[in-house]
């Protein structure tokens, strides 16, 4: 038996009848979502619906008649593609939708957002002013995600606590207060002050409606939204050695990421923490080995003076956001130059973020999400971005000013890499005798 009471065809066969064609243009929304319960796998009936071999001859289980999908254009939707069933994801063509720029995130608002929130609260451009420079306030300090849907939350709080005052100027101007008779010098004052754009956080005082229009600056931003929730520190961290700032990608867009580095007396051991994945961990199994064979070439030396850098010591790297989990090969070029900063005594350039993937024998490969990396550079307000020399391509989908503002470095191994962080390069004692020699 196919049917059971209050059976009917499924939503794949309800679609088709609702538009009435047979080449319709399906949205799988959020697929990376499925979830596997009692009443079926949702996975496994879409095997079936994706697979253009197959999808020839779909058969609903309530129709039991063999029905013709592969003139049927499905779309799906995914934050991530990690939790999307292998099988399904073969049958899949996947593309990259980079999160919106800081740029493209004002455009929306104060195309989009912030007149739909005004209209939705019943407010007009005459009782409310914000800035582009307090949205992209909003948009640093508040808000850290690829879309704008947080943006948009924040907005309709800024309006409400605008609604507020604006319905309570109102309700005093229709209900005059008594302080006003007898005190007709004072209000001559608030009469005859210009009218002009005010702060919601200057509003304080109920007795008198707010100015028009009411505008939102960083005060008032505080005032409603409380504290920043996200501040971007970067300079203040790399005040001693043994730290460097690395780029990472995640769902809601690029990250810097700080990768620290400390040692002490020991045994040889390399402690890694901050919920690394196996890759990552082999990226600073990698580095080490590395510079420990490269140790006498850059005259890096342990606290007692070996070349041989584990030798009495451990090494304790860390990854800063412990809760966050990290994987990928991209952080082994960051790695590099965090060790080689902590054994050489030097600072690592406080403008300067990298990224790459690194071999034993020092080359630099190349790595995924350029564009996201390089816009969280720019966003941090960092100049210097060292990328594999292999994704030079990758920098054309990056904004034109955004290139402008920053430095490129393409690297293809991690002599180059150590040179372009470091103040003053990073010179190799090959190099040193040379210049001994002419001196």
């Amino acid at each position: 038996r196919r049917t059971y009471v209050g059976s009917m065809p499924g939503r794949i066969i309800n679609g088709l009848k609702t538009v009435g064609v047979n080449n319709p243009v399906f949205l799988l929304d959020e697929v990376d979502k499925l979830a596997k319960s009692l009443q079926g796998d949702p996975a496994a009936a879409l095997l079936e619906v994706l697979d253009p071999e197959q999808n020839h001859s779909f058969t609903d289980h309530y129709l039991n008649v063999a029905f013709d999908l592969s003139q049927v254009l499905f779309i799906a939707t995914a934050n991530t593609t990690a939790t999307i069933p292998p099988a399904l994801l073969d049958r899949m063509e996947v593309i990259q939708v980079p999160g919106y720029t800081q740029e493209e995130k004002i455009e929306i608002a104060h195309r989009h957002l912030i007149p739909k929130q005004l209209e939705l609260h019943g407010l007009t451009p005459q009782q409310i002013q914000i800035p582009q420079v307090t949205t992209l306030g909003i948009i640093t300090r508040y808000t850290r995600e690829a879309g704008v849907r947080a943006l948009d939350r924040k907005l309709g709080a800024i309006c409400r606590a605008v609604a507020v005052k604006v319905a309570e100027g109102q309700h005093k101007e229709a209900k005059p207060d008594r302080a006003e008779v007898g005190e007709g010098e004072d209000c001559k004052e608030h009469v005859t002050e210009d009218a002009k754009p005010e702060s919601i956080s200057d509003t304080a005082d109920l007795a008198l409606p707010p100015e028009m229009p009411i505008l939102i600056d960083f005060h008032a931003l505080k005032d409603i939204l409380g504290p920043p929730m996200y501040d971007m520190e970067v300079s203040e961290r790399l005040n001693q050695p043994g730290v460097a700032i690395g780029l990472a990608w995640t769902p809601l867009g690029g990250e810097i990421m700080f990768v620290e580095a400390s040692r002490m007396d020991g045994e040889g051991q390399l402690t890694l923490t901050g919920q690394l994945g196996d890759v990552m961990k082999e990226s600073a199994h990698l580095a080490i080995s590395w510079l420990r064979s490269n140790a006498k070439r850059y005259q890096l030396t342990n606290a007692s003076g070996s070349f041989d850098l584990l030798d009495n010591t451990d090494i304790h790297l860390h990854f800063p956001a412990g809760a966050v989990t990290k994987d990928g090969p991209s952080a082994g070029v960051t790695i590099v130059t965090c060790l080689a900063s902590l054994f050489s005594g030097r600072l690592v350039c406080s403008d300067v973020a990298m990224t790459g993937e690194i071999t034993l024998r020092g080359l630099v490969l190349p790595v995924g999400g350029i564009k996201d990396k390089v816009l969280a550079a720019h966003r941090a307000g960092l100049k210097r971005v060292i990328i594999p020399q292999r994704n030079e391509k990758d920098l054309e989908e990056i904004a034109a000013h955004v290139r402008q503002e920053l430095t490129f470095v393409l690297a293809a191994c991690l002599d180059e890499v150590l040179n372009a962080a470091f103040d003053g390069g990073f010179a190799v004692k090959a190099r040193l005798e040379h210049l001994n020699s002419k001196l």
